[in-house]
């Protein structure tokens, strides 16, 4: 259960004060702390200096639009993401989730569905796992699932959440191969409609992170026509 106590002030980036208005009644009526401002430069200042534990963040911003301080929040923090926006088209849903986005809500939305996305992404934040879990590492690699660490050759790789949680599921099954709509199923538990598209906008982040050459990945390899598979025991690569 996730309990609203426990988690930092949510950032509530809306330059509507209505919208905004409304967003912070629904959150503080289910026990959440709330902050709100009203344009993008301010939000990263606030990011910056008030370290909240999640941010709603409208993509129309004056200053800075949404698109902006989503690229940049992600070169400090990896907090939780939820952004807002009057457009549907598929582009703007895959543009935010490569940007580091973790979901993607279009407006006019109801006020209780934004309320369970953002529990739903506080629940996938922190993966399940059993009392006893061992290291994961391969070459360098090492993924901690205990302390939800990720390091490269002992220097800490920083992860969002999904690219967490898609690490932490290929290296539990190390040549394995899994299908985009397997690891969709990974973060996106409750229903929501994602082109698996998105697998490989989150497998291209990962890569520029963890790999020493992106274009010919050692750990994360392609299964042309299938998926993807962690690198297995006997090194044997594919592209």
């Amino acid at each position: 259960m996730m309990h609203a106590d426990r988690v930092g002030p949510v950032l509530i980036v809306e330059d509507d004060r209505n919208t905004a208005a409304l967003i912070k009644t629904y959150l503080e009526k289910e026990g959440f702390q709330t902050a709100v401002v009203h344009d993008g430069e301010e939000a990263l200042n606030m990011i910056k200096t008030s370290n909240p534990g999640f941010v709603i963040l409208d993509i129309m911003l004056p200053q800075i639009d949404g698109w902006e301080v989503c690229r940049r929040l992600r070169s400090f923090s990896d907090v939780p993401v939820l952004m807002l926006t009057a457009r549907e088209e598929e582009i703007d849903r895959v543009l935010g989730l490569s940007l580091g986005a973790d979901d993607y809500v279009v407006k006019p939305f109801s006020p209780r569905e934004l309320l369970e996305r953002v529990k739903a992404i506080l629940r996938r934040a922190r993966p399940v796992q059993s009392p006893k879990v061992k290291l994961l590492g391969k070459g360098g690699l090492v993924l901690d699932p205990e302390k939800l660490k990720v390091t490269l050759h002992g220097r800490i790789i920083s992860l969002t959440s999904h690219e967490y949680k898609l690490l932490y599921a290929l290296m539990r099954s190390p040549g394995r191969v899994f299908s985009r709509s397997e690891l969709l199923d990974h973060f996106y538990q409750h229903g929501e409609v994602v082109v698996d598209r998105v697998i490989d906008v989150h497998i291209g982040k990962l890569r520029q992170k963890i790999e020493m050459d992106p274009a010919r990945p050692q750990y994360i390899q392609t299964v042309r026509g299938f998926g993807y598979r962690f690198t297995d025991e006997d090194g044997s690569k594919s592209k």
